[in-house]
């Protein structure tokens, strides 16, 4: 990595490193060859664009579904002091024109388009005399027939190349993406040998749940009571369900806005705006909201229903904790979502992808069902290798250490009498309880029984800082118990 690209992150966007992965993609671009980037949600997939188009001549045509997406990335690099522009069919045709003239005069440092614009004839008998430095395409797997945001649009890419004097490097980039999607990219973008990079899909900050809530809403409601002023986001699989829920929530008293597709443009602009600002705290909405959605102080995500595939579960549950720290990723689920999912798949014209749909919903059951670690399933998933115990999922917390005998069962009164001492100590600091400690461990201790400090910190997986803040608490509540029984 040049120390002017270093010093081109320090200057503009504020940061003294790289994250993991970046820097190579970087390299790759500036070294003129193609780059296929999967970086986690979060995981800074921008900047491997950004940062080369400020060091390559000429202008980047950077390629992006949403126009609220455009609209906030180009917003951000005008405040950075970056040349940017986009070219929407909300401009007037003299908008249009003054941004194409700053293009072709090779004023503008990025210049984000849709890929619908790749086959405007005068977009392209302009575009063909522009000093383009790169094309990149953002939220690259919708160019793949697998996923849900499927746009055509974007296979456009290879004529487009083909009419340019001089083919720039082609950079794709998308947070989550199946082997299938990963080669659908390559393919239809007209990828050349490209330099792939996949950072992994681990958020290590994020902890994974999954509850049966055989009444939803009441479920609901009493998870937001308790997450009450932290900024989140529920999402539903249905714009019916959206609408329902947004109203049970604001009837109870907890601030919410919605957003959904069949809402007008303004509606889902203020939403979004009231959600982004902390106005309002908590959104409800389908997974037409939050491509490109940058707000790092997310603390949980909750679906409501079943998602259709663990991708999309994956993509929107990471936009929890994009700052980095402790958030939670919530499913709730009971035997309704299996209906709903088999309606959404046998509504699907295209037989072979009725098939795929299948097959990805078999695999949402399974995480679905918990009998498992959350992370590694998902992890496995995409084509990663991973432990079978996580320790940060609902399935790994609840787990047992240690093998329990008949008369040893964890129903066992200790095992309560020490779960009531955890969560004295977890209200009193405002932290959920598995943080002061999870309950494989409650469950050791409830069989071991240490009545002696020394005896609590001999034991695998109880740490130092555990016994100093509170050991006496639980060696207290061990040694009554044992007087007592």
């Amino acid at each position: 990595m040049t120390s002017r690209a270093c010093t081109v992150l320090k200057q503009y966007f504020g940061y003294d490193s790289f994250r993991p992965g970046q820097e190579r993609l970087i390299d790759a671009v500036l070294s003129g060859r193609d780059v296929l980037g999967i970086l986690p949600t979060g995981g800074g997939k921008s900047l491997c664009y950004q940062v080369p188009a400020l060091m390559l001549r000429g202008t980047a045509l950077v390629i992006s579904p949403l126009i609220s997406l455009m609209n906030d990335q180009v917003g951000a690099l005008i405040r950075r002091g970056i040349p940017a522009a986009l070219l929407t069919s909300e401009q007037s045709p003299f908008e249009r024109e003054q941004v194409m003239r700053r293009a072709g005069r090779g004023r503008l440092r990025l210049l984000y388009v849709s890929p619908e614009r790749l086959r405007s004839p005068a977009f392209r008998s302009e575009a063909v005399k522009w000093p383009i430095s790169l094309i990149a395409l953002d939220e690259a797997h919708c160019i793949s027939e697998w996923g849900e945001e499927f746009r055509p649009a974007y296979r456009e890419i290879p004529a487009f190349l083909a009419l340019l004097p001089a083919r720039p490097p082609v950079a794709a980039f998308t947070a989550t993406a199946a082997p299938a999607v990963r080669e659908d990219i390559i393919r239809y973008a007209g990828l050349r040998e490209p330099f792939t990079l996949t950072t992994g899909f681990d958020r290590p900050n994020l902890f994974f749940a999954v509850r049966r809530a055989e009444h939803r809403d009441e479920e609901l409601l009493s998870l937001l009571a308790e997450r009450r002023g932290s900024a989140g986001i529920v999402y539903c699989l249905t714009r019916a369900a959206v609408d329902d829920v947004t109203g049970e929530i604001v009837r109870r008293g907890i601030p919410a806005v919605r957003y959904h597709a069949g809402l007008s443009d303004a509606e889902k602009l203020r939403a979004q705006n009231a959600w982004l600002s902390g106005k309002v705290p908590l959104i409800v909405a389908t997974n037409a909201f939050g491509m490109g959605i940058d707000k790092p102080d997310v603390r949980f995500v909750i679906h409501y229903n079943l998602p259709l595939n663990l991708e999309n579960y994956y993509q929107e549950a990471g936009r929890a904790g994009r700052d980095g720290k402790e958030s939670e990723c919530l499913l709730l689920t009971n035997d309704q979502d299996i209906r709903i999912g088999r309606f959404f798949i046998g509504n699907t014209k295209s037989a072979e992808l009725r098939t795929k749909m299948e097959r990805d919903f078999r695999a949402m059951r399974v995480y679905a069902g918990g009998r498992g670690c959350l992370r590694a399933h998902v992890l496995r998933y995409f084509g990663e290798d991973a432990p079978d115990y996580c320790g940060k999922c609902s399935f790994c917390a609840g787990r047992t250490a240690l093998p329990a005998r008949a008369d040893q069962t964890f129903d066992q009164g200790l095992y309560r009498s020490l779960a009531a001492v955890r969560l004295r100590i977890a209200e009193k600091r405002r932290v959920q309880p598995w943080k002061i400690i999870p309950n494989q461990m409650l469950r050791a201790l409830s069989e071991r029984k240490p009545e002696r400090m020394s005896d609590l910190m001999a034991m695998e997986g109880i740490s130092p800082v555990f016994c100093i803040k509170y050991g006496a608490d639980f060696l207290t509540e061990i040694r009554t118990w044992v007087q007592s029984h």
